[in-house]
């Protein structure tokens, strides 16, 4: 699998950075994997974020979850471990009431009370959360606790749980909420009743980074992560888009050699595998225009393997000749590909240079649709230029 992302990123990024996100592509994608082999990946279990800090070889794969905000607290601690985690869609801020009914005091007093039993509502919500806290951390066992809640937290909701040494997290990403109970376990609840430790989960280690203006939240040593983050990290804002790009198809690339639990030679090696067969297969007895046809199609398809010599600074003609004459020599399940260091031959399985089944199915199926459909085209139609 580090090899079909391997060859995927080669295209896109130097060498270097290759090595690391091969390795971190396919760990992510690994972590996420059903557990029926039948079912699909699904890549949405991967947050992909970006912070423009350090190079781009400090890129990871991290099994938890990273927040691009932190705690609205000075007081709250900013680094825990051994953490109980409370994954909440619960207003804990003080809401005015949408009905339309008017309320009357007579008195200063009356007033007073009026504010403190509108407050109560949040207070209480905010007091099963410490309750919780006190009951499953203790001294013995060392736990901390960390809410991390969809909706708002007041100021004075803050201010308690900052008090406990709660690290609380407001306004979180629906998204975020659902990988954040598949990463740490436990359950994202709607509603504080019955609310007890059965519905918490749990991580190693949460601590706040910042970097400038912008807080980033880490989630991190989770015990069985079904949701993971890659964290692509950049000097500046074309190597940060240049890693984006290339871990999206990294990504993709190992989904592929799961699901489909095959793999192709690369290098050039099945264009010029196919090319062979097809011209074998034009001398077997077919005739006429059937025969051009398919010489033409196996003809182009020595475009790719030239195409990488070309690119490689290695002459075209010599390269694929020598290919070509390695490809004919070869043992059955074996084939050759082009190296492109030296431009020779070179047997890609051996140097773990795998494209992915599909990708290759699409380009054979593809190139003959698209060809017909240029084919039919009689005319062609451009649009003027502007102030013509």
């Amino acid at each position: 699998l580090t090899s079909v992302a391997r060859t995927a990123l080669g295209t896109k990024i130097g060498a270097i950075e290759k090595e690391n996100l091969a390795q971190a592509v396919t760990d992510a994608v690994l972590c996420v994997r059903p557990q029926d082999a039948n079912e699909l990946v699904d890549l949405h279990m991967i947050e992909v974020m970006h912070m423009k800090h350090r190079l781009g070889t400090d890129t990871r794969c991290i099994k938890g979850l990273v927040l691009d905000h932190g705690a609205r607290n000075d007081d709250m601690p900013r680094r825990l471990e051994n953490c109980y985690i409370l994954t909440c869609n619960v207003s804990l801020e003080y809401e005015r009431s949408e009905l339309t009914a008017g309320f009357y005091y007579t008195s200063p007093e009356q007033k007073a009370k009026m504010a403190e039993a509108e407050r109560k509502v949040t207070d209480d919500k905010v007091k099963q959360v410490i309750a919780l806290k006190r009951e499953v951390c203790t001294k013995e066992n060392g736990k901390t606790f960390v809410v991390v809640n969809q909706k708002g937290i007041d100021p004075i909701a803050l201010e308690m749980l900052a008090k406990e040494g709660i690290f609380a997290v407001r306004r979180a990403k629906k998204r975020n909420m659902e990988r954040l109970a598949l990463a740490a376990g436990g359950e994202a609840v709607n509603s504080f009743e019955n609310l007890g430790p059965e519905a918490l989960g749990e991580a190693g280690l949460v601590h706040e980074v910042t970097l400038g203006e912008e807080k980033y939240t880490f989630i991190e040593h989770v015990k069985h992560a079904r949701s993971v983050t890659m964290l692509i990290r950049g000097a500046n804002d074309h190597t940060i888009a240049q890693l984006k790009d290339a871990t999206r198809d990294g990504l993709r690339a190992v989904k592929y050699a799961l699901e489909q639990r095959a793999v192709v030679p690369g290098a050039g090696a099945f264009e010029v595998a196919l090319h062979d067969h097809l011209m074998k297969y034009s001398d077997s007895g077919i005739t006429g225009k059937q025969k051009l046809g398919v010489r033409a199609y196996a003809e182009a398809l020595l475009v790719i393997p030239k195409t990488l010599a070309e690119n490689s600074g290695h002459d075209v003609q010599q390269s694929i000749i020598e290919v070509q004459e390695a490809f004919r020599k070869c043992t059955p399940g074996t084939y050759a590909g082009l190296d492109l260091e030296t431009g020779a031959a070179c047997d890609p399985a051996a140097r773990g240079i795998l494209d992915n089944l599909n990708v290759k199915k699409s380009l054979c199926e593809t190139a003959g649709v698209i060809a017909a459909q240029l084919l039919l085209v009689d005319e062609i139609m451009k649009a003027a230029r502007r102030g013509m």
